[in-house]
C-alpha cells in the first residue's frame, strides 16, 4: 500500500512524542528527589502522552505491515485511553494548582497525598474504560452505516469521548480563571501591605496570568478542532479533514513536557545529572508548588 503523507507526520510526530516524554520518565523515575504530589502529577501526564506516542508509532507499523481489524482496534483503543489519559492528567495538574493555592496552609499534608492518588486512579480507570470500549464491541467494524470520521470508531463513541473533552475544558477553564481571581487578590494584599504595588508584583501577576493563559490556550487550540469535527463531521467527508485536525491534537502531547517539565528547575538540574553529572548528588532542591510551574 503506498504510504499516506498524513499517516507518516502522524508516525514522526508519534516518535518525537515517545522521545520527549520518555526522558521525563526516565528523569522522575531516576531522581529519588521528585517524589512530590506535584512531580508525580507531571510523570502521569508523561507516561500517558509517552503511551499515546508508541500508539502513532504502532497504529502506522500495523497499518502498513500487519493489516487486520483486530489488530486495528486494539490499537484505536490503546490511543484512546492513552490520549484520555493525557487530558485527564491535565485535569489533576489543573486541581493540583488550583488547591495548591486555596488551601496554601494544608496543602503540603497527608491528605494532599491521597488527594493526588485518588484522582490519578480515577483518571487512569476512566480512560483504560474508554479505551476498552471499541475493543468490548463498541465499534463499526460490522456495521459501516454508525461509523464516525475516525473509523472504527462509532459515532455515539467519538460524541462521549468530545462530550467528556468539551466538560474537561470548561471545568479547567473554570478553575484557572478561579486561579488568576488568587493570584490576583494576593497581589492586591501584598500591595496593601505595602502601601503600594510596586512594578515587580505587578510584572509577576502579569506572568503569572498570561502564563496561565498560555497553558488553557495551547491545550484548547489543540483538541477543540478536533473535538468539534468528531461531533458535526460526516464519515463521508474526505479523511483529509480528519488529518488535518487530528496532527494538531497529537502536538498537545509534544508541547507537554515543555509547559510542565522542562521548564522547572529541579528537572533541568536532575536532567544534568543524568547526563553529565554536572551537579553532584548533595545538591539541595527546593520542593516547589505546583503554582510555580
Amino acid at each position: 500500500t503506498a504510504l499516506n503523507p498524513w499517516d507518516v507526520m502522524l508516525c514522526v510526530s508519534g516518535t518525537a512524542i515517545a522521545c520527549e516524554n520518555a526522558l521525563v520518565v526516565a528523569i522522575i523515575c531516576y531522581s529519588p528527589t521528585l517524589r512530590t504530589p506535584m512531580f508525580v502529577l507531571v510523570g502521569s501526564l508523561a507516561t500517558a502522552d509517552l503511551l499515546a506516542g508508541l500508539g502513532l508509532i504502532l497504529n502506522f507499523v500495523f497499518q502498513y505491515v500487519i493489516r487486520s481489524e483486530t489488530v486495528s482496534l486494539l490499537t484505536v483503543g490503546f490511543l484512546v485511553a492513552s490520549f484520555a489519559a493525557s487530558v485527564s492528567s491535565l485535569l489533576a495538574i489543573t486541581v493540583d494548582r488550583y488547591l495548591s493555592l486555596y488551601n496554601a496552609l494544608t496543602y503540603y499534608s497527608e491528605r494532599t497525598v491521597v488527594c493526588i492518588h485518588t484522582m490519578l486512579a480515577g483518571a487512569w480507570g476512566v480512560s483504560l474504560c474508554l479505551g476498552l470500549l471499541p475493543v468490548l464491541g463498541w465499534n463499526c467494524l460490522h456495521d459501516r452505516a454508525a461509523c464516525s470520521v475516525v473509523r472504527p470508531l462509532t459515532k455515539s463513541n467519538v460524541t462521549l469521548l468530545s462530550a467528556s473533552f468539551f466538560l474537561i475544558f470548561l471545568i479547567m477553564l473554570h478553575l484557572y480563571i478561579e486561579i488568576c481571581k488568587i493570584v490576583c487578590r494576593h497581589a492586591h494584599q501584598i500591595a496593601l501591605q505595602q502601601h503600594f504595588l510596586t512594578a515587580s508584583h505587578y510584572v509577576a501577576t502579569k506572568k503569572g496570568v498570561s502564563t496561565l493563559a498560555i497553558i488553557l490556550g495551547t491545550f484548547g487550540a489543540s483538541w477543540l478542532p478536533f473535538a468539534i469535527y468528531c461531533v458535526v463531521g460526516d464519515p463521508e467527508y474526505p479523511s483529509v479533514y480528519t488529518y488535518a485536525t487530528l496532527l494538531p491534537a497529537t502536538y498537545n502531547s509534544m508541547i507537554n513536557p515543555i509547559i510542565y517539565a522542562y521548564r522547572n528547575q529541579e528537572i533541568q538540574r536532575s536532567m544534568w545529572v543524568l547526563f553529565c553529572g554536572c551537579f553532584q548528588a548533595k545538591v539541595s532542591f527546593r520542593s516547589r508548588s505546583p503554582s510555580d510551574v
